[in-house]
């Protein structure tokens, strides 16, 4: 029965009974954690074989001579190129490899418009303000990098199939000060959501007011299906999507092998148009040599291939997957029917996306998480500034506990959800 329905004698009766719940939650003295995307340390185990392809006796070679011991080759090796580009869907020649961790591609490629602009642009620390597109809920971590900068960002509602486009299109087609838009476009974080075809296609036939304007594509999930039973996500390719509407250096596509491989030990790189590429290079060699070969020569020696990363991807999904299903069934039985909230059955990606139904919950549901010993990403978190003006989105991780401890985890979070939930419409009432 959905809480709105019930009367207030109905709905101090049950606010009374969940407050009990909690309290025996509280007693409980647990210590559970839902608030970073990580793998759990036996998911790990599966990539141990990586450290063994190359050693003291292996040949330091790439197949283009390379010595990868040694100083030099600043884009990446050519089999690890062709590695990543396979994986994302692009041709070689439009990636370059860097070191472990996306992030810093982006951070540094933002860093260096700011300095040196972008292909020749003026550098943007030059103008009076650079304005930023970040879909929401979305990726923390992006928000925080455009807010360092002192960027001013610009929420866009999320949809099923991506971004509001239309408001991107608006924003983007009409405002120079507009530089670019943060994008997951597959499987995105939090709320697992693929990018359709049209949304693509939207994406690449954008006309900035801005020559500089840049989509920052993070397709960090590019390969992290769940469900191998059924037909995955798909994901045009942005790079050549943009070559045939003629707009081939509007976009820099972002990837890393971060939950592939080892977390802050894997490979990522950057896939653009030539042009971009030369641009990034020429401030590049100013600040690398070259970047840890010998990590890239084993991980294209130990995946060989695309099809390679896509058996590993089906190892991760199946410790994951029972995760995922742990977690949606706990909150598909204590809130269906409830009308408190909704959230995502994502096919892939990281997360699952909560919204309380009652504006003004999710800081009060995530305080009361903690002091019952379950620990989430902080309300807001997902919103640039860390400013949901709802207060009603949670990003909820389910990766690293075990199913156990998650399928408990999930308990509390309900109950919390519920409680929360129920003194708000009381509140309202009086």
């Amino acid at each position: 029965m959905k809480y709105t329905d019930m009367t207030t004698e109905e709905l101090k009766a049950l606010e009374t009974s969940l407050f009990e719940k909690y309290e025996d939650a509280k007693a409980a003295g647990l210590k559970l954690d839902m608030s970073r995307g990580k793998p759990a340390p036996n998911q790990l185990s599966i990539s141990r074989g990586l450290l063994d392809v190359v050693n003291s006796k292996s040949d330091l070679h790439a197949e283009d001579g390379t010595d990868c011991s040694n100083y030099g080759n600043l884009t990446g090796i050519p089999e690890c190129r062709r590695l990543l580009a396979q994986m994302v869907g692009t041709t070689p020649e439009h990636v370059y490899v860097f070191g472990a961790s996306s992030l810093n591609i982006m951070y540094d490629q933002v860093a260096r418009s700011f300095l040196h602009g972008v292909c020749g642009s003026i550098p943007w620390c030059r103008l009076d303000e650079v304005k930023w597109l970040c879909p929401v809920p979305g990726y923390d971590r992006h928000f925080g990098v455009t807010e360092s900068f002192g960027v001013k960002m610009i929420n866009i509602p999320m949809h099923e199939d991506g971004p509001d486009m239309d408001l991107v299109q608006k924003y983007v087609e009409n405002d120079p000060a507009v530089k670019g838009i943060w994008c997951v476009p597959k499987y995105s974080n939090p709320q697992g959501f693929t990018y359709s075809e049209e949304t693509v296609r939207r994406f690449a036939a954008l006309k900035p007011a801005a020559e500089d304007f840049r989509i920052y594509w993070d397709n960090a999930y590019a390969v992290h299906h769940l469900y191998g039973d059924h037909k995955p996500d798909t994901l045009p390719d942005i790079i050549s999507e943009c070559e045939k509407a003629g707009h081939p250096d509007m976009v820099y596509e972002f990837f890393s092998t971060s939950k592939i491989s080892f977390p802050g030990a894997g490979v990522s790189g950057i896939a653009s148009s030539l042009a971009n590429l030369q641009d990034i290079k020429k401030y590049m060699s100013v600040q690398i040599i070259g970047h840890d070969k010998l990590n890239q020569l084993r991980h294209a020696r130990f995946f060989k291939d695309g099809a390679g990363i896509e058996e590993q991807m089906k190892k991760h999904a199946e410790f994951i997957r029972p995760k995922f299903d742990a977690l949606l069934s706990v909150l598909d039985k204590e809130l269906s029917g409830t009308g408190t909230g909704s959230w995502t059955h994502p096919n892939g990606g990281y997360f699952v996306s909560f919204d309380s139904a009652e504006k003004g919950c999710a800081k009060e549901i995530v305080r009361l998480c903690a002091e019952a010993g379950v620990k989430l990403t902080g309300a807001g978190a997902t919103y640039p500034y860390h400013n949901d003006p709802d207060d009603t989105n949670i990003r909820l991780a389910p990766t690293f506990p075990t199913v156990a401890e998650l399928t408990k985890a999930a308990e509390i979070f309900t109950v919390c959800v519920k409680l929360v939930s129920a003194r708000k419409i009381l509140e309202e009432r009086a």
